[in-house]
């Protein structure tokens, strides 16, 4: 069913002194993202540039068994064809680019998955914060049949590297904590019940630095990453979106059934 509650309800953005938390707030569906829970983190990523007196975001997901489980599969029912994955995936890269682009340090407090659109906006965070039973990937080749942008295969290849990303998209596996760890995509790995002080003392510690030297390191390092040319991707959203896969593998998610792969 698809939702229809406010994105308030979805989505808490909370303020202690100079640290500002947003919490996705759908345990029921383990913070599956819909649309507008999207635009409200958008726009809390606005509030926290426009106030000086923020100095650090932290994301986390409610329920302490995810921190996002991807995008709300419902809505891909919506769509028609290549044009709506192409819309999805621009907007995608300006969700997750506006989350790297915050001036304040962004803290991702990772309790349970980060996979799909969960993984991206881990991704976006400067610093990521895990359990032990967190788990992360972009599992598309086994569910919907859809792809990433060439911006956003970029960015994890950044992170993770192109043979271990390859790797985990092929087997549709997910990178457990202590591996993600090892990789460098995880910085620590704290206990469920030790992680909520840990993520708050860090933000402190980082909240009494110097800010306009941190926000230039952040805009330095943003600006090498995005300097290289990227080739042009949209044939192969437009591609993937308008197969009769990526259609056969909405319906086979929603229907909570096996996808029958044709390769068309």
């Amino acid at each position: 069913m698809a939702n229809t509650a406010p994105a308030s309800a979805h989505v808490l953005v909370t303020r202690d002194g100079p640290i500002v938390t947003l919490t996705f707030n759908r345990p029921e569906a383990r913070n599956a993202m819909t649309w507008q829970m999207y635009q409200r983190l958008y726009d809390a990523c606005e509030e926290v540039d426009a106030d000086e007196s923020i100095r650090v975001l932290v994301l986390k997901g409610a329920g302490g068994k995810a921190f996002v489980a991807g995008t709300d599969i419902s809505q891909f029912t919506q769509f028609k064809g290549a044009e709506d994955g192409l819309k999805y995936e621009e907007d995608g890269d300006n969700r997750a680019g506006r989350i790297s682009r915050v001036k304040k340090p962004v803290i991702a407090q990772i309790e349970g998955v980060a996979v799909g659109g969960g993984f991206g906006i881990a991704a976006g965070a400067d610093i990521r914060i895990a359990t032990p039973e967190s788990r992360f990937g972009l599992p598309i080749a086994r569910t919907l049949g859809n792809c990433l942008s060439i911006q956003a295969y970029a960015h994890f290849m950044d992170l993770l590297g192109p043979s271990r990303l390859k790797e985990l998209i092929l087997t549709a596996r997910l990178l457990p904590a202590d591996e993600a760890l090892a990789a460098g995509f995880v910085h620590e790995i704290v206990a469920a019940d030790k992680i909520e002080a840990r993520v708050r003392e860090l933000a402190e510690k980082i909240a009494s630095h110097a800010p306009i030297t941190l926000w230039v390191t952040k805009e330095a390092i943003r600006r090498i990453q995005e300097s290289r040319p990227l080739p042009d991707g949209d044939d192969l959203i437009a591609t993937t979106y308008g197969s009769a896969d990526f259609r056969e593998g909405v319906r086979a998610f929603v229907e909570k059934r096996p996808p029958r792969w044709t390769g068309k």
